[in-house]
């Protein structure tokens, strides 16, 4: 018995050996940049800080350079990190490195459908037609700017009924940023309060924490062997499919109740699309990449400005004096006898350059969405097969020392030339670069103008908490930067 255990336990060693061997083999023969040595199966694994993905990236960054390469598992993972380095792979090579990489944990939720994860001619009919209709229903536009500017009348409204008392502000700007989605959409808006809204809302912040926990980034990272371990990151299909059953819900009444000759929003133009394309074999006008489509843009307009507002006002308790510039500026421009509009921006340098610099400095997406090469490329020396995944750093491009001339602090000055006016500095890339750009920069910036300004207009803001540079400081652990859970006062000016 005893040499039989032996004789086992020496096949087992042999057979480890002979696999380390050929992996060991297969690694070296990669003419890929170089980067932490790998193991079998579990790639990078073991040298990747739990929890901390982009901290972990940023280090090996120093470590190996601006292009090196992590393993998740046994796939290879080109990270480029700097501005130079991030520059040349989204914009001077945009359409080589214009495809998009997996990301496991939502590839369970919509596959490849829909817009944020698609890839070749379903990813350009849609984000044409999505950009196109955006535009036709008001980006840019008026009468679009007075549904942001409502909005945020409706916030001032709750806020006044506070009377200075602290409140974490957190579910209002979700519930406002969230109608200015669903009124494009939809073609309606909820009242904060309406049971399904808080329903749907709550999805999407549910959503978000278990994407960026621990268990979600070692889900990205290892995703054949995550896929069958029992854990928090398997509730997110579950949870995503009561917002996937929202949307097909609305789909439905649409389809019901639509006037070709009138159509109301988002869902409506889609619909006739597809009605005109049913016939063309090579359509990706589906129902299923519609509600993929609609499941994205929830996703991406939601959370993510309301955490970019939060960190403003966070950066705004920790420097009064910002505060205090901000508030003169808008006097001085706007006044306090009418409402902000998105044409004062260009008159407002100091606000404009503190805008750019939360964007900058909170860094909401460290790491981006995953690339792909599109085809066989050459890149610094280096051959990346078609179809290799790329992560381009934006929170190294955020701290770059050549772009800024203090990246590790809260500093407005990046973004005003000498005698004050604003400097626009291309290292600024919080919503990508090139043909991945995001779609919805021109809503979130108007979005943030207008809710900041409106805001500083009416209130002066305080806490009854003492923040440290630590708390206002950008952890850079997940997918999305969210700033820790504050109250504070809105006190009548």
């Amino acid at each position: 018995m005893e040499a039989v255990c032996v004789d086992t336990l020496l096949v087992g060693l042999i057979s480890l050996l002979f696999f380390y061997i050929i992996w060991n083999s297969m690694y070296r023969n990669h003419k890929f940049p170089p980067g932490p040595t790998p193991l079998p199966l579990i790639g990078n694994l073991l040298q990747i800080e739990r929890g901390q993905l982009a901290n972990s990236f940023m280090k090996f960054s120093k470590q190996y350079g601006s292009v090196y390469t992590l393993y998740f598992g046994p796939n290879p993972v080109i990270c480029l990190s700097g501005y130079e380095t991030v520059k040349e792979a989204l914009i001077d090579r945009a359409e080589e490195f214009g495809g998009r990489g997996r990301l496991p944990t939502l590839e369970k939720v919509t596959q490849d459908y829909g817009i944020a994860l698609s890839n070749g001619e379903r990813w350009k009919q849609i984000r044409n037609f999505t950009l196109r209709n955006l535009r036709d229903l008001g980006f840019g536009k008026k009468s679009f700017e007075e549904k942001v500017q409502e909005e945020a009348e409706n916030v001032m409204e709750e806020l006044k009924k506070l009377e200075g008392k602290p409140l974490d502000v957190t579910k209002l700007f979700m519930d406002a940023f969230s109608n200015v989605l669903f009124s494009i959409i939809l073609g309606s808006r909820y009242e904060y309060k309406d049971e399904k809204f808080v329903e749907l809302l709550g999805i999407v912040v549910e959503m978000y924490y278990l994407l960026s926990s621990p268990w979600g980034q070692l889900h990205t990272i290892f995703p054949q062997v995550m896929d069958y371990i029992p854990g928090p990151h398997q509730r997110i299909v579950s949870v995503s499919e009561k917002l996937m059953l929202f949307i097909k819900e609305r789909v439905k009444i649409s389809q019901e109740t639509l006037d070709p000759a009138s159509p109301r929003h988002y869902i409506d133009n889609y619909l006739i699309k597809m009605e005109k394309e049913k016939n063309n074999p090579s359509s990706e006008f589906t129902e299923r990449n519609l509600v993929a489509t609609i499941h994205n843009l929830f996703m991406a307009g939601t959370e993510t400005t309301t955490s970019t507002l939060r960190h403003a006002l966070l950066l705004l308790l920790y420097h009064p004096e910002v505060q205090e510039k901000l508030h003169v500026e808008i006097d001085q421009v706007i006044g306090r006898d009418r409402i902000p509009n998105n044409n004062d921006r260009a008159n407002m340098p100091y606000t404009d350059a503190v805008l750019h610099e939360v964007h900058r400095f909170c860094d909401l997406a460290p790491f981006n969405m995953p690339r792909q090469v599109t085809k066989d490329v050459e890149f610094r020396g280096y051959f990346l097969p078609k179809g290799t995944e790329v992560y381009t750093l934006l929170c190294t491009v955020h701290r770059d020392p050549t772009k800024f001339a203090t990246p590790f602090q809260f500093n407005p000055n990046h973004f005003l030339d000498e005698n004050g006016k604003f400097k626009k500095n291309d290292a600024m890339m919080a919503f990508s670069a090139g043909k991945r750009i995001c779609p919805g920069e021109s809503l979130a910036r108007m979005e943030f103008f207008l809710f900041l300004t409106t805001i500083l207009q009416n209130f002066k803001l305080t806490s009854q908490t003492r923040f440290s540079e630590a708390d206002i400081t950008p952890k850079l652990a997940g997918f999305l930067n969210v700033p820790l859970h504050y109250e504070l006062s809105f006190i009548p000016r």
